[in-house]
């Protein structure tokens, strides 16, 4: 730049944009000149959305690269995880499908890449009636409920000695109860448990014996 002199190069420039660079030279917001420059071969990505057959292939890449840097075994994607991935819209696209997985990959503690791994955001979105991997994955969410469930009832409150009878760990358990909403329904079982606990009689103290 300011030079005088001209310098030769050989370079292939790619540009990209998620914006209608069309409708932007037409008002202006984008140098029409600079347009005619660039747009020589022209290339439309469609959103992920429209290309769900890559989710799978994607999802294992991103797998295998947060493996790597996290310094953590590869872990498979469970069916149901999978199911969610397929049917979510991904509005950030593959951005935001890359950091799903690398939070997956940071949190999970389990030899899979759950459900449970996965944002918020995922798991938020109500499954179509008519997807059988979406109506599998509403029946192990449902299976873990009652699971977590029982074990804290049984142990009277003691979520580290539910934990051992689930054979998870601690951390986990209670990542699995705020994901899956149980909070509030394991507060009222406890409390429910506690009130209908009879209590130990107290002691009696016998009367002098009736007079003649």
């Amino acid at each position: 730049m300011g030079g005088t002199n001209p310098i030769k190069v050989d370079i292939r420039l790619i540009a990209a944009t998620n914006r209608d660079l069309d409708d932007a030279v037409r008002t202006g917001a984008f140098r029409q000149d600079l347009y005619y420059r660039l747009a020589v071969v022209r290339l439309t990505m469609p959103p992920l959305r429209e290309r769900k057959e890559d989710i799978p292939m994607l999802t294992r890449h991103f797998v295998q690269k947060y493996a790597k840097r996290c310094k953590v075994k590869t872990r498979p994607v469970s069916r149901e995880a999978m199911a969610c991935l397929v049917n979510h819209d991904w509005p950030g696209n593959v951005r935001e499908l890359e950091n799903a997985i690398e939070r997956a990959m940071v949190l999970g503690s389990s030899n899979m890449v759950l459900t449970e791994d996965l944002p918020e955001s995922l798991l938020e979105r109500a499954a179509s009636p008519d997807m059988a991997a979406a109506k599998y994955h509403s029946a192990v969410k449902e299976l873990k409920k009652q699971l977590i469930l029982g074990a804290v009832e049984q142990t009277h409150g003691s979520y580290a000695e539910a934990a051992r009878i689930l054979g998870v760990h601690p951390n986990y358990l209670h990542r699995l109860i705020r994901n899956l909403e149980l909070k509030d329904v394991l507060r009222e079982t406890l409390q429910e448990g506690a009130r209908s606990t009879p209590r130990p009689a107290g002691k009696v103290t016998a009367g002098s014996a009736d007079r003649s």
